[in-house]
């Protein structure tokens, strides 16, 4: 990085204004209710927003309406270039960069007070103007949303012997003055089971969300099982990324580590056994965007957090922010998938898959192109044995396209062109049906298809197989251009 300082946001973000294009900011004042998103959905969002939309810099709002001295980032990974370029590496192989970063994990440290800056400024809930709506200055992506949503905040939770902890990203809306109202997927984060745990005992969970973090830790943050086993910490992935361990620091007012480093943390307790209507402020039916580029309904009964402090930089402290359907979701959540799916089928069947990309096309958990390699005669069929552990590592994939190794899986004229002139609808088609998919696909509906969803969150899942048949190879040559290594001297 540029400066001797410790890995954080703002260390991310000096370096980034000396890549041209990368990073943008405005004076102008934006309301941070639907416009800021608005704004952005022109300039950058990308991803599956609704068009017009496209992938652009990085944004910093410097004069946020009503939260004088905060700033709003968002979009600061909206791009998988952007992303190789703040973690140093080539984006076409940030999978596996991921996978060696699982398997080589750094381990947090803590450090004091005094070296926290995510604690210069400590605002308790029991303060008698303590308003978090009027605090943090958390969007309202669109004007039907069910509230101001914290969407880029990393939950560190513990189990309540504190032998295991976590980090998990969680949709957050801001219900009234000192209450949050979390979305935790049934059976798909951490986070849940230790909450499980608390609800057994009927005690109230201790946790911070800590906002405004390197995008080393939003990305760690998102792998799943079964690469990331309950107990394993993701603060340690980043630290693997970083190659420098993540500052954790003890909570002010609760019994929980927060980031220290990080731009804000809430401190909190989510309450046992307690649930409120998402939307009870506004009663839209619509939670916020989500990843697939539909409004997410609002859920009926999320858990309910009740904040015991808010700390913060002094400096401008930076809310960081993004677009559920955008380009940001797809590397938090797709690159983190592509380690997963590598690290299953390096195990199973090494050699043949020689890269995999998950694309905006399915958020970054929907869809997966895998680029196969076969060998030999005997290698026929492991292309679609490598569909089926992808399906494995990831349970809320939903489609997998295999080409062969000569084609560019992040080009999708190349990969559309493999299924038009390498696959046949007649057989190169497997449909999986009856499968565990995620509920926030509008598709998988009981009444879309009665016969093969029998509750919300199934699918029936594709594999669909553009590699060439080894034995008619040949026959498959793409046009052989001569091979010019000095091709670029034509450009001078």
């Amino acid at each position: 990085m540029t400066t001797n300082e410790p890995y954080d946001l703002r260390k991310v973000l000096a370096e980034l204004k000396n890549e041209p294009g990368q990073y943008h900011e405005t004076d102008k004042e934006i309301d941070p209710n639907a416009d800021l998103a608005g704004v952005y959905r022109y300039i950058g969002a990308g991803g599956t927003v609704k068009r017009p939309t496209q992938e652009g810099p990085a944004m910093m709002f410097n004069n946020v309406k009503g939260f004088p001295g905060s700033r709003v980032l968002i979009g600061a990974i909206a791009s998988r270039k952007r992303v190789g370029m703040i973690l140093h590496h080539d984006y076409k192989t940030l999978g596996h960069l991921l996978n060696d970063a699982v398997n080589h994990p750094v381990q947090p440290v803590t450090v004091s007070k005094d070296q926290a800056p995510a604690q210069e400024v400590v605002l308790k809930a029991t303060d008698p103007d303590f308003d978090i709506r009027k605090i943090l200055a958390a969007p309202t992506n669109t004007e039907q949303d069910a509230g101001p949503y914290i969407t880029m905040g990393v939950v560190y939770g513990s189990s309540p012997d504190n032998k295991q902890s976590d980090v998990t990203i969680h949709r957050m809306v801001l219900e009234d003055k000192d209450t949050i109202g979390m979305y935790i997927m049934p059976g798909g984060r951490h986070l849940g089971a230790f909450l499980k745990e608390y609800e057994a005992i009927n005690e109230p969970m201790p946790i911070t969300i800590n906002i405004g973090l390197d995008p080393a830790i939003a990305i760690g943050a998102t792998f799943e099982p079964p690469t990331t086993p309950l107990g394993y910490n993701e603060l340690q992935v980043a630290g693997a990324l970083r190659d420098e361990p993540v500052q954790l620091v003890q909570g002010t007012t609760v019994n929980q580590l927060g980031i220290a480093r990080s731009e804000w943390i809430i401190e909190a307790e989510i309450l046992p056994n307690t649930h409120m209507q998402e939307d009870i402020n506004t009663n839209t039916g619509f939670a916020m965007p989500e990843f697939p580029g539909y409004d997410g309904l609002a859920n009926p009964a999320v858990n309910v957090v009740k904040i015991k402090a808010v700390t913060h930089r002094k400096d401008n402290p930076i809310v960081q922010t993004t677009i559920g359907p955008s380009e940001e979701h797809v590397s938090m959540a797709g690159i983190p998938t592509e380690a997963s799916i590598l690290s299953l089928v390096d195990r199973a069947i090494p050699g043949k898959v020689k890269n995999v990309y998950n694309a905006p096309a399915g958020g970054g958990k929907l869809m997966t192109i895998m680029q196969i390699h076969k060998e030999d005669e005997a290698d026929e069929g492991i292309q679609r044995q490598a569909a089926l552990l992808a399906f494995s590592a990831f349970k809320e994939l939903k489609t997998v396209i295999l080409v062969d190794d000569d084609v560019d899986i992040f080009d999708w004229n190349d990969v559309m062109w493999t299924i038009n002139t390498r696959f046949q609808a007649s057989r190169d088609i497997m449909v999986l049906e009856g499968m565990r998919n995620h509920p926030l696909d509008p598709s998988e509906l009981p009444e879309y298809d009665p016969a093969r969803i029998r509750i919300r969150g199934m699918s029936s899942k594709l594999v669909l197989d553009g590699t060439v048949p080894f034995d008619m190879k040949d026959k498959f040559e793409r046009a052989p251009f001569k091979e010019m290594p000095n091709w670029e001297d034509y450009l001078k």
